[in-house]
């Protein structure tokens, strides 16, 4: 499908580390799906209509998944689609999605690509020509490793041999806005960033050291 045509995304920045929620629309049907719970919903409501929504987890931070009860007490019948091994999947309406399974939202079909190492249950959200990352790629970088279920060696794994094996022109949407634009081609993030740059696993973690050794707060 023709993203101009077909679907379209819109962005909110707010939660607790200028986070960001996106809401797709499938263009043909009206119906509707929400990348994380990470602003909270009088930013989003305006924009959400009478059909029935879903919402997909990238990770069960708790900056990702924070007005999540919000959303649920306003929207009863939400589905809530994340890891099968998330944190979060006590939820009643909660569908457990494995690696290489598909979301349908009206006539649109996401694919979900597991990509642990920032979090064990890191999600990739991929509708050509965009990919909704959470906090596995932001713009400049990769995520960070530094929580207690993090892992370098998987996230190394899940960048170089999930990512950036897909086509160079599709564009990331992370969950932060960190960068100098909230948005940027996987092309471009590549030239910009030495992380994306690697040689191999020991060169990423040389890469990483170096990157935590010099990481400005809030960057």
């Amino acid at each position: 499908m023709k993203p101009s045509t077909d679907f379209s995304i819109r962005s909110f920045i707010g939660g607790y580390d200028k986070n960001i929620t996106y809401l797709i629309n499938c263009n043909r049907t009206g119906a509707q799906v929400l990348v994380d719970a990470s602003v909270e919903l009088s930013q989003i409501s305006p924009y959400i209509n009478n059909s029935p929504l879903a919402i997909m987890i990238t990770h069960g931070h708790k900056d990702h998944t924070a007005y999540l009860d919000q959303y649920i007490s306003h929207h009863p019948s939400l589905v809530i689609v994340g890891h099968y091994a998330s944190s979060i999947n006590h939820y009643d309406r909660y569908k457990e999605i494995h690696d290489g399974e598909v979301i349908k939202v009206g006539e649109l079909t996401l694919l979900a690509i597991c990509t642990p190492g920032h979090y064990f249950d890191s999600i990739c959200y991929k509708i050509d020509p965009a990919l909704f990352t959470g906090d596995t790629m932001f713009v400049g970088r990769t995520g960070r490793v530094k929580s207690a279920k993090s892992d370098i060696e998987e996230l190394y794994d899940s960048v170089y041999n999930k990512i950036l094996t897909l086509p160079h022109d599709i564009r990331i949407y992370p969950g932060h806005d960190y960068g100098k634009k909230s948005s940027i081609l996987l092309k471009e993030n590549i030239k910009m960033s030495t992380l994306l740059q690697a040689k191999n696993l020991i060169d990423f973690k040389e890469k990483m050291k170096n990157y935590e050794d010099n990481r400005k707060s809030g960057s």
